[in-house]
């Protein structure tokens, strides 16, 4: 990342201001930052969080980024809505790009009245249980425009937004998420060194999972997995790299388990395409994603992937193909799963060299920053009039 080089280059980009909840260390987060960033040198970034700072966006301040924590109180704030409207003019914002739904929704609200600013909207993944919830349905129609665009990461949450949201169709097109492949490594030279960073042992099975700890990523399962697993494979040895709300539970359920010495918690890391260099496999047992970028990093990686069919996974992983896929809370079936790899090491080098294949060709950033441009050129140069309301409209 690189500073501001000058207020010259300031004035001349177009401003594009990313609302989120926080910048905190997750996918989505991570994604918004490298979109900022890499669109820089032509439309300037602005953040503007709801709700929290996070270690992104502190980051983003100490380089010299403009970051303004909005403050949002529980509930509807119309407050909230004010405060970002007064961003937004402060700011000169050319184009509001606006990741998940809330921070969509205070967009909207900021707009009001005959502020035309139009938003580009992201869902990064959905909640679960997902289903449609007419209030918000009811509030896309009364404040979304015909300026405005929506982009989903996968093809399940673009049909989400179009059954749950009621957003049309032909106004919504599939960007899926990226990654900087190049810094992967499907050799994984550094598997000896890293392991011995983290006192693993060279004869152990890493498994390796990636991921926030909440409960969207049902760690719990994971952990029931690593039991079963440990018990048929005493060499296994399970990884968590990530840091969240469900922390304290998680390592006590992992005492409750007996897997002290079997499981292993190293908080949130900047290394991560280092630290998969030292694992035999990886795994994902999230009950809702939309195309989430740790499988991507690990398949980049050469790591053969275990994951549950969830959201956009089946779009990254072909079962038996490029990954091997189980239910959703299904720790028996992720054991078993884990175990056929443990087992043969034809199987897991079949399977990660497909999955490095399918990235390299679906997942390289430089296509998902290609067209996240395209959009922010074509959005900018036809601004929002005092006329474009109404989310049916063409």
């Amino acid at each position: 990342m690189t500073p501001v080089d000058s207020r010259a280059a300031l004035v001349q980009r177009p401003t594009v201001c990313h609302v989120l909840h926080t910048l905190q260390v997750g996918g989505g987060e991570a994604l918004a930052r490298a979109i900022a960033l890499k669109n820089a040198a032509e439309f300037r970034p602005v953040f503007a969080l709801l709700d929290e700072l996070g270690t992104l966006g502190q980051d983003l301040l100490e380089h010299g980024l403009e970051v303004a924590v909005i403050g949002r109180r529980p509930g509807i704030d119309f407050g909230c809505a004010r405060r970002l409207r007064r961003l937004f003019r402060q700011e000169d914002v050319a184009l509001v790009h606006a990741h998940q739904y809330g921070p969509l929704l205070y967009s909207a609200l900021a707009r009001l009245p005959r502020l035309p600013k139009p938003i580009l909207f992201t869902e990064h993944g959905r909640d679960h249980p997902d289903y449609r919830r007419w209030k918000r349905v009811w509030a896309n129609r009364l404040l979304l425009t015909r300026s405005d665009r929506f982009v989903a990461v996968g093809e399940s949450v673009r049909q989400a937004l179009i059954e749950y949201e009621g957003l049309p169709d032909h106004r919504i097109e599939v960007i899926h998420n990226g990654c900087d492949l190049p810094q992967y490594d499907p050799r994984r030279p550094l598997r000896s060194l890293v392991r011995s960073e983290l006192g693993l042992e060279e004869d152990e099975f890493v498994v390796m999972q990636v991921a926030r700890l909440n409960r969207l990523k049902d760690l719990p399962t994971a952990l029931r997995a690593a039991k079963l697993l440990t018990s048929d494979h005493p060499l296994a040895r399970l990884v968590i790299v990530g840091e969240g709300e469900d922390r304290v539970q998680l390592e006590s359920l992992t005492n409750e388990l007996q897997l002290e010495t079997r499981v292993l918690f190293l908080g949130s890391r900047p290394d991560v395409a280092r630290l998969l260099q030292s694992a035999d496999a990886f795994m994902l047992s999230s009950i809702s994603e939309g195309i989430p970028l740790t499988l991507i990093e690990a398949m980049a990686s050469g790591l053969p992937c275990v994951a549950t069919m969830v959201g956009g996974v089946p779009e990254v992983i072909r079962d038996g193909e490029t990954g091997l896929l189980i239910g959703a809370g299904d720790h028996v079936g992720l054991a078993a799963q884990l175990g056929r790899l443990v087992s043969s090491l034809g199987l897991r080098q079949k399977l990660g060299m497909a999955g490095h294949r399918h990235v390299l060709e679906r997942h390289d950033a430089s296509t998902m920053h290609r067209r996240y441009s395209d959009l922010y050129r074509h959005m900018t140069l036809e601004p929002a009039g005092e006329g474009s309301s109404g989310l049916k409209s063409p």
